[in-house]
């Protein structure tokens, strides 16, 4: 039985990556049901899959995080993980789909929720912005401040994994990853050439087009963005990441994970370092 792997909105459902990505179970309108219909939901969930990981963006809606925990206390259920990593919105729907397409594998579901930490760290994410001055989630100086008053000035940004930030013009660079990677483009109300440079100067193996997920605009501050991921697409190469990293038994509720964490009852065993993250090695689209 797979594991489910849930998103709070449909924008944050990208389409399948190939025949194996498991769907997304969308949690729609949490915040807006009654809580007898969410709780018959959630549990029926359960129920049907056995495990629940639910994976969100900080940008949610706060009335929709405080009923997933609300939720998850009324069912008393340590079969639920909710993972809010530090990723834009775009960043958290291509890890939301790349456990999606880890579901099928023979995972444990202690092991697939456990993997979202893991992933986090090989997913560049960034965006190009019309204005910095709402910005908070990268270090911004007070010239780029004053320059995003300026008509017409652009800046690319890079939030995760080492905030980066630019100013949009021909040549401007950003250090991009060190292994082969698929793009996602997410536009905004902002028209920009330079995302076509990333394609080249951050030796990606193509170029993929999504919606921009709704929360995007409040995760960067102004809703004149074109957002971007880098991303491992390639579900060979997810699955030996994850397998080759050592799994222990949670101490508190028996599941096998991986890392210095139980996703789902939040227990930290003893002595237990995380583990490094696997450097992938550069290579050059054919």
């Amino acid at each position: 039985m797979p594991t489910a792997i849930a998103v709070t909105s449909a924008d944050l459902a990208l389409p399948a990556q190939d025949e194996r990505t498991m769907p997304a179970v969308v949690l729609r309108d949490l915040d807006r049901r009654p809580l007898e219909q969410t709780l018959l939901e959630l549990q029926s969930l359960i129920e049907q899959f056995g495990h629940l990981v639910v994976v969100c963006s900080q940008a949610t809606p706060q009335p929709v995080l405080r009923r997933l925990y609300t939720l998850r206390a009324l069912l008393e259920s340590d079969r639920i993980a909710l993972f809010l990593p530090e990723l834009p919105p775009l960043g958290v729907a291509v890890l939301a789909r790349q456990l999606r397409q880890l579901a099928s594998c023979d995972l444990s579901p202690g092991v697939l929720a456990s993997a979202g930490r893991l992933l986090t760290h090989y997913i560049h994410a960034g965006a190009v912005l019309g204005s910095v001055a709402r910005l908070d989630r990268v270090p911004v100086g007070l010239k780029s401040h004053a320059k995003s008053w300026v008509p017409g000035t652009q800046f690319a940004v890079v939030a995760h994994p080492e905030p980066q930030l630019v100013k949009a013009v021909p040549g401007a660079a950003l250090k991009g990853p060190e292994f082969a990677t698929w793009l996602l483009l997410a536009k905004g109300q902002l028209q920009s050439d330079w995302t076509a440079s990333l394609v080249n100067s951050w030796g990606t193996q193509g170029m993929r087009e999504a919606p921009l997920p709704a929360e995007s605009a409040a995760w960067w501050g102004t809703g004149r963005l074109i957002e971007f991921c880098a991303h491992l697409a390639d579900l060979s190469v997810l699955y030996q990441l994850v397998t080759s990293v050592r799994q222990s038994v949670c101490h508190w509720c028996g599941v096998d994970v991986i890392g210095d964490r139980c996703v789902f009852c939040s227990a930290t065993p003893p002595d237990r370092r995380p583990p490094e993250p696997r450097a992938l090695e550069r290579r050059t689209p054919a």
